[in-house]
């Protein structure tokens, strides 16, 4: 939990979260759709064992073609799918008889999220833009292999101008961590259309929406107090992450499903945000990385699964950085509608 950002007013500036430019239309109007299906193609965990589940279609083992492998009789076998520090998903929406795709993350390494979608039989072709969370590396790592496994660059790309943002983690009693910057022309060199906004927008003809900057409003959800950003060549406090974003589905007749990457914002300054951004009353869905693992984040799990039961959800995944504590507190308060997540795991949800 960060309580302090330090005396420096230009600190303390920096770190503050922003009002989204322009004229802010609340509730803003998010299509229903008829049913969305999320594919995670990066997670912390693969488990080929899971059972499925009334929403979640589990990948097996021996997902994908075949290997080579000289140690068995045939010369191969097969490995099932990749799990890395990341996340990424592919969103199918299903409105009027039409599927529309688009990705929300890329995963931490190279070829990670492409390898998993390969196994997975996709076809990156449906791909039809791009979502970027925020600019971490566990999330925007997968880009040469997306343009690979395209064959051309996925555009547009959305996603928040704090992304290019330089930063590191700098632990109590550890050695600062310098994380990948983003390079907006190499991106943009790419042939990707870079749409950057602070503001809430629409992809997928205005039924899925991205969040923009969440609004902070829990007392409890106060960033990460050992993250830093490198403002005018020095090194400043940036608990809050404002780059933090999420997307938003309104399935008809069910209530929103919201996916977050890491949720720096918060699970529930994001579910709050969500329902008060689109004038809806009830989540139906919370998947996604929760980041509620390590001793600074720990102090934030009861209220947060306090606050969560409170909402009454019908399903949550807690992926990547939820932590195992956080997700055995989630199982034991939640119920059925806790569900666990892992790569190749498919979720879908109908009206």
């Amino acid at each position: 939990m960060c309580t302090d950002t330090g005396a420096d007013p230009a600190a303390v500036a920096f770190a503050a979260p922003r009002a989204a430019e322009g004229t802010a239309v609340d509730p803003v109007a998010l299509e229903p759709v008829d049913a969305v299906v999320i594919t995670v193609l990066v997670d912390n965990s693969f488990d080929a064992l899971l059972a499925d589940t009334e929403v979640a279609t589990r990948a097996r083992l021996g997902t994908g073609p075949p290997v080579e492998a000289p140690q068995y009789v045939g010369g191969e076998t097969r490995v099932g799918l990749l799990a890395e520090h990341g996340f990424s998903a592919l969103v199918t929406v299903t409105k009027g008889g039409h599927d529309h795709t688009l990705l929300f993350d890329t995963g931490v390494s190279p070829e990670g999220m492409a390898t998993n979608g390969r196994r997975l039989g996709i076809d990156p072709g449906d791909i039809g833009a791009v979502v970027l969370s925020h600019g971490h590396g566990d999330h925007s790592g997968g880009f040469p292999g997306l343009e690979r496994w395209l064959g051309r660059a996925a555009s547009p790309l959305v996603l928040h101008p704090a992304a290019f943002t330089r930063r590191r983690l700098v632990p109590p009693g550890g050695r600062p961590f310098v994380m990948p910057l983003l390079d907006r022309a190499g991106l943009a060199g790419d042939g990707i259309e870079l749409v950057e906004r602070r503001e809430p927008s629409f992809l997928l003809d205005g039924s899925v929406l991205v969040t923009g900057e969440v609004d902070r409003t829990t007392e409890f959800e106060r960033g990460m107090a050992f993250h830093e950003a490198l403002v005018d060549d020095t090194w400043r406090p940036d608990p809050w992450i404002v780059d933090d974003q999420a997307l938003v589905v309104h399935v008809r007749g069910r209530g929103l499903v919201v996916l977050t990457g890491c949720g720096h914002a918060g699970a529930v300054n994001i579910a709050r945000h969500a329902l008060r951004l689109t004038g809806h009353d009830h989540l139906h869905a919370l998947l996604g990385g929760l980041h509620l693992t390590g001793p600074g984040f720990e102090p934030v799990i009861e209220p947060t699964v306090a606050a969560l039961v409170g909402m009454a959800p019908d399903v949550v995944v807690p992926a990547h950085c939820t932590g195992w504590r956080a997700q055995m507190r989630l199982a034991q308060e939640l119920g059925e509608a806790f569900v666990p997540g892992a790569v190749g795991s498919r979720y879908t949800f109908a009206a």
